[in-house]
């Protein structure tokens, strides 16, 4: 299990840093557009555009059930080598996500309609601009669908430099957004969801066409296989499962906030995914490099390769992330402080709690991604979704109480999804449990280290010395520790090859 395999750790490392490359570039601008609209909008317009939004991300776990099915019968059927059914299994999946498009735009004229203006708590004098956002929702929520299979398409040839050129020029194009905002000639909040709109639209066109030159697999030709569309229909009806009882508890629990609370705890909750899904996108990368080859690997029946490709994506998805989302923990009322206008109650709070949440599960999401490619999901599915679902029950319940228990709820939920996925990769794969093990006392032990000092130093100073010291503090301990108590001697070495490349490279 030590033997690394170069050829295919330099393409995830090379992969990864067109990625972060991206990342580090887009998080940049986002900070300053997601900074900005808040200024725009206000706040309550900020929160109405958050609910308005999760209205329709109701019905995304169609969305998500049939990406993940594709994603799964796609990078299969590459890592075996048959061209003629990846050519068959993109057209195919090209029908079925049109008529997904179809459901999404059904159901969102319909149920989602009638939620938004009955159900939801929004102002009766923006009710106009709340409807008027909902239908541009809808629109690119359809628009996304129907790009799923070329997303897929570049993701499982991985071909990052795509993402990473395609990602900054989505993230210019939302500055000019913003920028323009200040000079609306009408209602600010309309005016911003028709100019997304047209951002999606146009990054729509960009991925068509380069797949279409890059891929000649992707040249839709109409076909049907009953066998096929049977397969991946079943595949995706057992993922959604968890699809409808992750939004259930996701956006069930947005929604129940906004009956018990209103608005303006929305937009806090608004704020909080923000600095969440910033901090997500860091490891968010790395799986898209390395999540291609763990299908790859388990449909050449490499074992050797599968294993250990798992633990090493699980402890670096861990470290890499707590790397960026401590410090916003300890220090995350100076850092809203210092990047809003106007900070909404309890956005400091879903913050940390948000932080800590996806934590849990992006370090193991490498375990779902290896039950995945063994398309054997039934039973796991069901199981995992009945776990979700008991999210709303208890976060309807905490409520009454207190907002946090919405994020507290989602939390113990994801400890106990942890150790299915742990269970049913064992029982799937023969999956070495036991040589996890040692490896996550190791992070718990390292990340214990790293924070008792920083956590002392934050307690007692503010402001922007207490933000300097603290991470200072951190970043000095806790890759250090990790360098030498949580990776092993080769994957060092390894490490040590690949910087000493980049500083020759840059200087």
């Amino acid at each position: 299990m030590e033997n690394l395999n170069l050829e295919n750790n330099k393409r995830i490392a090379k992969n990864t840093f067109f990625l972060y490359f991206r990342s580090i570039i887009t998080l940049c601008i986002e900070l300053y557009t997601s900074r900005e609209v808040l200024a725009q909008l206000g706040v309550s317009d900020f929160g109405i555009y958050n609910v308005v939004g999760s209205v329709i991300i109701l019905f995304s776990f169609i969305q998500n059930a049939m990406a993940s099915a594709t994603m799964r019968f796609f990078t299969f059927e590459l890592g075996k080598g048959d061209f003629e059914k990846q050519k068959k299994t993109f057209s195919l999946s090209i029908i079925i996500h049109i008529c997904t498009a179809l459901l999404i735009l059904i159901l969102g004229e319909t149920i989602g309609l009638w939620f938004l203006n009955i159900k939801l708590v929004i102002p009766a004098e923006r009710m106009d601009a709340a409807n008027f956002v909902y239908q541009f929702t809808i629109f690119t929520a359809c628009l996304s669908i129907l790009q799923i299979p070329y997303h897929v398409a570049i993701n499982a040839h991985e071909r990052m430099k795509i993402y990473a050129y395609a990602g900054i020029a989505d993230a210019l194009f939302k500055l000019a957004i913003v920028l323009a905002l200040a000079f609306a000639a009408f209602d600010k909040l309309k005016f911003y969801s028709v100019l997304l709109f047209a951002v999606y639209a146009v990054m729509a066109v960009f991925y068509r066409i380069y797949c279409h030159r890059a891929f000649k697999e992707t040249h839709f030709k109409w076909f049907w296989d009953k066998k096929m569309f049977l397969e991946m229909i079943g595949f995706s009806s057992w993922s959604l499962i968890t699809g409808i009882t992750g939004i259930a508890a996701s956006q069930g629990g947005i929604f129940l906030i906004n009956i018990f609370y209103g608005v303006i705890l929305n937009a806090a909750l608004g704020v909080a995914t923000k600095v969440q899904n910033a901090t997500n996108r860091f490891v968010y990368n790395f799986h898209a490099a390395i999540n291609p080859q763990i299908t790859k690997s388990f449909a050449s029946e490499n074992m050797d390769y599968y294993f250990p490709i798992i633990i090493r994506a699980i402890k670096f998805s861990s470290l890499m992330y707590f790397l960026f989302a401590f410090p916003l923990i300890a220090q995350i009322d100076f850092i809203l402080n210092l990047w809003l206008k106007e900070v909404p109650d309890w956005a400091n709070v879903f913050c940390q709690l948000s932080l800590i949440n996806v934590l849990i599960t992006v370090t193991f999401t490498p375990l779902w991604t290896g039950i995945f490619a063994t398309g054997n999901i039934k039973l796991f599915q069901i199981t995992d979704g009945i776990i979700i679902a008991s999210i709303l029950l208890f976060t309807y319940i905490g409520l009454h109480y207190s907002p946090e228990y919405y994020l507290i709820s989602h939390i113990f939920a994801n400890i106990f999804r942890v150790l299915l996925a742990l269970f049913f990769i064992k029982r799937l794969t023969k999956f070495p449990v036991k040589k996890l093990i040692p490896v996550l006392r190791k992070i718990l032990a390292v990340i214990v280290m790293s924070v008792s000092l920083p956590i002392l130093i934050s307690s007692n100073t503010e402001g922007f010395i207490g933000f300097f010291a603290t991470t200072a503090s951190f970043l000095l301990l806790f890759p250090l520790l990790s360098l030498f108590f949580v990776l092993t001697k080769i994957e060092r070495e390894y490490m040590f090859g690949l910087a000493k490349k980049v500083i020759q490279k840059i200087f």
